[in-house]
């Protein structure tokens, strides 16, 4: 065989492609089996034992359970503080990623990496570092509380504490799609007599859009079911500041596991509405990005 030859056969073999090694029959069965029980001993079967409790009694006792008047403050209180957490990470946060990408700073990696510290602690932690900042006993908190401000063991705590454990969510979901933007457009537009507001909001702030709205709408998401950072800095006073998990830890705590169900019933709504919606906006990123 020729030198010529045994190149193109090297060549050949080389371009074609790996073959498809497709599991055994029963190796893929049990597979798919191990799978489907992990699912389900993790999500299923304890979603399925929170519905069950929480419809036990029956829709008076649900009724009853959501309609007390801490529970409705626990909730009311849970709803506004994740929304005004949802708007505030969903600006700074954006605005983190914009730095991160587009300007080079030093230190950058650390940067990057404090903002993910949040997922890194425990959340317990995460109100223990706000109390040891804003406490009433340190000289931070002092200073504030001679001005009127009270943010330990208040509603402006519970705030700083969902910021801070949801703040990677924004910023993780709109880095990557500013990596994807074409620089060149926004010289184009500018080239064209387009001022940088409106290159901002003409070109750069349409494809944001919807990965600011799935980070947002995650943020929302765990902070009406954030608990450890909230147990810590709110003080968990009724009416006050306590929150919706914490008051589902006090019925628990209490003998009323019926009660702690239908509660936990309404936060379960609300983050099996609000999940899809994410995971759409997060798909209409990944199309815009393709």
């Amino acid at each position: 065989m020729s030198v010529a030859a045994a190149g193109i056969e090297e060549s050949v073999a080389a371009s074609a492609p790996a073959p498809i090694v497709r599991p055994h029959a029963h190796g893929g069965a049990l597979i798919r089996a191990v799978f489907v029980a992990y699912i389900a001993i993790l999500v299923v079967i304890p979603i399925g034992a929170l519905v069950w409790e929480g419809l036990s009694g029956g829709p008076g006792v649900i009724w009853a359970a959501i309609s007390a008047p801490v529970a409705v403050k626990a909730l009311t209180l849970s709803l506004w503080t994740s929304a005004i957490a949802g708007v505030l990470n969903g600006v700074f946060g954006t605005m983190i990623a914009w730095v991160l990408v587009r300007y080079r700073l030093p230190g950058k990696k650390v940067i990057s990496a404090l903002v993910d510290l949040p997922f890194a602690i425990p959340t317990l932690v995460a109100g223990i570092l706000l109390v040891a900042l804003y406490g009433p006993h340190t000289w931070v908190g002092k200073t504030l509380e001679a001005a009127g401000i009270s943010v330990a063991y208040a509603q402006p705590g519970i705030v700083l504490a969902l910021l801070f454990v949801t703040l990677p969510f924004v910023v993780r979901a709109v880095e990557p799609v500013l990596l994807e933007l074409d620089a060149a457009e926004e010289e184009a537009a500018m080239m064209l007599g387009a001022g940088p507001v409106r290159t901002l909001v003409s070109i750069v702030l349409p494809p944001l859009v919807p990965a600011i709205a799935a980070g947002s709408l995650q943020v929302f998401s765990r902070s009406i079911a954030e608990f450890g950072s909230i147990a810590a800095v709110s003080g968990n006073i009724p009416f006050r500041t306590l929150t919706a998990p914490v008051q589902i830890l006090g019925d628990v705590e209490g003998g009323d596991p019926t009660s702690a169900a239908a509660l936990s019933l309404v936060l379960l709504a609300v983050a099996l509405v609000l999940q899809p919606l994410a995971i759409a906006l997060s798909r209409a990123t990944g199309a815009r990005r393709e």
